[in-house]
């Protein structure tokens, strides 16, 4: 389905939908003149312009994916609604198809029995995990990776527990060792395990952590907010990767959002409760809001009260159209951007200009390395230039700060501290497996002009 076809496919079902309300008597009243609405929406669409170009695969930078057609059309004819999931009141028909779409995402991690929904974004799905973490291990510290998400240590600080970042090896692991030093002390409530990291999509060793929680107990939350769906493509992944997500289910929340590589407009989020128990701590009641229905309002086991249903809708949609199921079209998609991360990071390895991390390649869809330079600090000062001279190429990359022990080399840390500033590139396009030639081609170019190579 080529994105063109949006605004054909949008009057086609918007007509239909006018069609469900047509026993309705005619409504008559004044409407804004259309040259101004035509003039107004110009000037939005010339603002709009001013930014990346998201939607295509020579931006490599930062967790964008467009959203697919389907998933636009089905948020825009929402929109005649404007439904508001927060109770079957506001959201009558699109609170079942979020009960549906919820039901087929905890289907990933082989969960039939559970306690989810959807929220305005992966950082309140975690902190609905945390919160939960406090009320079932009050008092309880929370610990996750130095290379977590930094909302969870902010998260943990609204909620007024105590949060320790657990030091990561040279893959950007949780180190098992060090998380058992934070056991020990005995006032470990929760640990939070990542399966995709932000910097460079780490996988957390999440089996080996559940042996862990075997003998002392705690309560494990697993933020898969980035890497969550590559649970259908186990088979492209390498050992460590492919164990941590084939016990994935064994965790007692967890957080995936479908506005990354579930193909949703933003704000798509969703947290996962393994024990259907955990709505006991969302009770509460309200003199106004739920009367014309005895089943479960989703706004009964949710913290947010107003939240978009159109999000619901647009996801219900495109998992209709494109099931997540291994092996169909939606995983092979992920595959693409998979064996496109494992290619630029093969051709990184092969170029004496680059410096990728020694201790091994991308686990997921994401690519970082450093530049080729004396030091660290002459390394940071090249990321940068490159960076700005693949810009005006049209390529577009992101910059990171990762830990210099991770990089080896003759390089020296004098001038450089403990950081060095590295390219970075989220391959999570299906484009950009066939795209991954000409990001090269204006890679090399920019390298050129900054190094002279």
């Amino acid at each position: 389905m080529q994105p063109d076809c949006v605004p054909s496919l949008l009057v086609r079902a918007m007509e239909v939908l006018e069609r469900e309300f047509a026993g309705l008597p005619s409504l008559t009243g004044e409407t804004a003149n259309s040259e101004d609405v035509a003039t107004v929406l110009e000037e939005t669409a010339r603002r709009l312009g001013d930014n990346y170009p998201y939607f295509h695969p020579l931006y490599a930078g930062q967790m964008l994916k467009p959203p697919h057609p389907v998933a636009r059309v089905a948020y825009a004819l929402a929109m005649k609604i404007n439904p508001n999931n927060h109770a079957r009141d506001g959201g009558r028909a699109s609170s079942e198809m979020e009960v549906e779409a919820v039901r087929e995402l905890a289907g990933l991690f082989g969960w039939k029995e559970f306690l989810g929904h959807l929220t305005s974004s992966g950082t309140f799905a975690n902190l609905e995990a945390l919160w939960m973490a406090g009320q079932e291990r009050p008092g309880l510290r929370i610990v996750g990776s130095e290379q977590a998400h930094y909302t969870h240590q902010r998260i943990s600080g609204v909620l007024k527990l105590e949060y320790a970042a657990v030091p990561a090896d040279e893959c950007g692991r949780m180190r098992l060792d060090a998380l058992e030093d934070e056991l020990r002390k005995g006032d470990v409530g929760t640990v939070v395990a990542t399966l995709g990291t932000t910097a460079t999509g780490a996988v957390d060793p999440l089996n080996e952590i559940l042996k862990l929680k075997e003998r002392r107990g705690f309560r494990l939350h697993v933020d898969a907010a980035y890497g969550g769906y590559f649970g259908l493509i186990t088979e492209e992944l390498d050992d460590p990767a492919r164990r941590a997500f084939e016990a994935i289910g064994q965790a007692d929340s967890l957080v995936v959002d479908p506005h990354k590589h579930g193909l949703q407009p933003y704000g798509c989020g969703c947290v996962l409760f393994r024990d259907p128990r955990a709505g006991r701590f969302y009770k509460h009641e309200s003199p106004y809001t739920y009367f014309t229905s005895k089943e479960l309002h989703l706004g009964e086991i949710s913290l947010e009260c107003s939240r978009a249903g159109a999000a619901a809708v647009a996801l219900w949609a495109t998992q209709r159209l494109l099931p997540l199921k291994p092996g169909g079209e939606f995983a092979q998609g992920l595959a693409k951007g998979r064996r496109a991360a494992l290619e630029l990071d093969r051709r990184l390895r092969g170029d004496s200009r680059f410096e990728a991390p020694a201790a091994g390649g991308p686990e997921l869809d994401i690519v970082a390395w450093a530049l080729g330079a004396a030091d660290f600090r002459k390394a940071s000062e090249r990321a940068r230039e490159v960076f700005d001279a693949c810009a005006t190429r049209e390529l577009h990359l992101a910059l990171v700060q990762l830990p210099a022990k991770w990089f080896g080399g003759q390089r020296s840390a004098e001038g450089g501290g403990e950081m060095v500033t590295c390219l970075r590139s989220v391959l999570m396009k299906p484009e950009h497996e066939a795209w991954i030639g000409e990001i090269w081609e204006r890679l090399s170019a920019a390298c050129r002009e900054v190094v002279g190579e």
